[in-house]
């Protein structure tokens, strides 16, 4: 039984080692700490608004994939965590350097929206809008973190060589990308302009971390140069 319990302890061990870059989700915790420091000291000074925006209808369904989002950045974590280490950090390279900036950006360039309607019914998803709209209030919207974290979801699981070779997994995560994004300004969470400076954001982490790095230098290629001028010497 001893023997037992003990090699309990060391699988645990073993298991908690392995999966040890779990611990860094939690960044994902202060981010939200962050983000609550914003929504009480933020004043919005500039709104963004569109014309585009009155040409997009107020679709209350689309709360159902606005929520997903949290569903989906758990899959990437999980799945990345347990299949690519190397896919996974960038992930966090990715979204957490994103949220972090965003917050910085609200804090230099105070920002909010006035789009949300009256909402007047009282069937379930109309219940669930007006009670996001009474927790999240309408600062702090530009960039969109909805839209930017969702661009860095998918960007990380279809640069992961496991998850590319799955097609329809790939299809799966571009369709919940896009649901989730379009979700932020169908319920008149965001204009469309946050969601176009959350694609340029998402743009500019993607060249940092996923373009750069290709064109530096290998070791491989370090030590081939070397060789080459040893043997012009």
């Amino acid at each position: 039984m001893m023997q037992y319990k003990r090699l309990k302890k060391h699988e645990i061990k073993a298991l908690l080692l392995k999966y040890k870059h779990f611990a860094l989700v939690s960044l994902y915790g202060f981010a939200q700490i962050w983000f609550q420091y914003c929504e009480r000291t933020v004043q919005p000074k500039y709104f963004m608004y569109s014309p585009l925006d009155n040409y997009i209808p107020f679709v209350k369904y689309f709360v159902v994939p606005y929520l997903f989002w949290f569903i989906y950045m758990g899959i990437g974590f999980l799945y990345l965590g347990l299949v690519s280490k190397k896919d996974f950090y960038r992930l966090c390279i990715y979204m957490f350097g994103g949220m972090y900036l965003c917050y910085i950006l609200y804090l230099i360039f105070p920002n909010g929206q006035n789009l949300r309607p009256t909402i007047t019914e009282n069937d379930v998803f109309s219940r669930i809008i007006k009670h996001i709209y009474a927790t999240d209030t309408p600062t702090n919207v530009a960039p969109s973190i909805h839209v930017f974290n969702s661009i860095a979801v998918h960007v990380a699981l279809v640069n992961c060589p496991e998850f590319r070779k799955k097609r329809w997994m790939k299809l799966a995560s571009l369709i919940c990308m896009l649901t989730i994004s379009a979700s932020t300004v169908l319920i008149k969470q965001h204009s469309i302009k946050d969601v176009m400076w959350s694609i340029l954001l998402a743009v500019v982490f993607y060249v940092a971390i996923y373009q750069v790095p290709k064109w530096l230098p290998t070791k491989s290629m370090v030590s081939i140069n070397v060789k080459e001028v040893s043997s012009l010497k």
